[in-house]
């Protein structure tokens, strides 16, 4: 855990009108890994440009599919690339990616497939809506799952490529990371938390409070309950 960048991490940034932040957020994603894919889900701002400036790949979707979709584009984009590891943050600035090595480093300590940065320790950086949400689903899961699930809604998450293999997502919002967890922990993967910082960016959240959580809690009763 010495030496950066990191050459067998690859970042995976989705993001929709974030012209003002993700420049920052791929510089400093670029000091702790080599290679940073910003997937721009349909942006009117200038998101893709200001990406790119700062170092980014990109991969553009024409019109906005949502943060799942976008996170299942980046995917696909990065497969067969030789990456150990996945790294998974929002492109609004609410992740420091100073953070990421803690994560890498519990993921090789404890043999994790998939460590989350977990954030609810840290109240006063949700809005009560996304906090009690994730609380809820946290609660839910950990009953499913078998593990104590500290922070279901985490976009920021360090993933074993090799977890991901033969994998089907299909979400194509916020639901995403519950589809994730569920999924890849019905395949026996191996999952860590670690308490990250949230940074207050001042950016009002996108996610619609009746149709957003309803949407992550009857995905997680499906994925829960599909045939596997």
């Amino acid at each position: 855990m010495d030496e950066l960048p990191y050459a067998d991490v690859v970042a995976v940034i989705p993001a929709f009108e974030e012209a003002q932040w993700i420049g920052p957020v791929v510089a400093s994603s670029l000091r702790i890994v080599r290679s940073v894919l910003v997937v721009d889900d349909g942006s009117r701002d200038g998101t893709w440009e200001a990406a790119a400036e700062a170092g980014a790949k990109i991969v553009r979707h024409a019109a906005r599919r949502g943060k799942g979709a976008a996170i299942r584009t980046g995917l696909h984009e990065i497969r067969g690339g030789g990456h150990r590891w996945v790294l998974l943050l929002d492109g609004d600035g609410q992740h420091d990616p100073c953070d990421a090595p803690r994560l890498r480093s519990t993921a090789e300590e404890h043999d994790f497939d998939l460590v989350v940065g977990c954030r609810l320790e840290d109240r006063e950086a949700h809005a009560p809506v996304r906090y009690y949400t994730n609380l809820v689903a946290c609660n839910m899961l950990s009953r499913w799952l078998g593990h104590d699930v500290l922070d279901s809604q985490s976009g920021f998450r360090l993933i074993r490529s090799a977890a991901l293999e033969g994998v089907a997502f299909d979400a194509s919002g916020f639901e995403i990371e519950t589809e994730m967890l569920v999924k890849l922990c019905h395949r026996g993967a191996r999952v860590g938390y670690v308490p990250v910082r949230g940074v207050a960016t001042g950016r009002k959240s996108r996610l619609r409070p009746v149709r957003d959580v309803t949407r992550i809690c009857l995905s997680a009763v499906r994925y829960q309950y599909m045939s596997w």
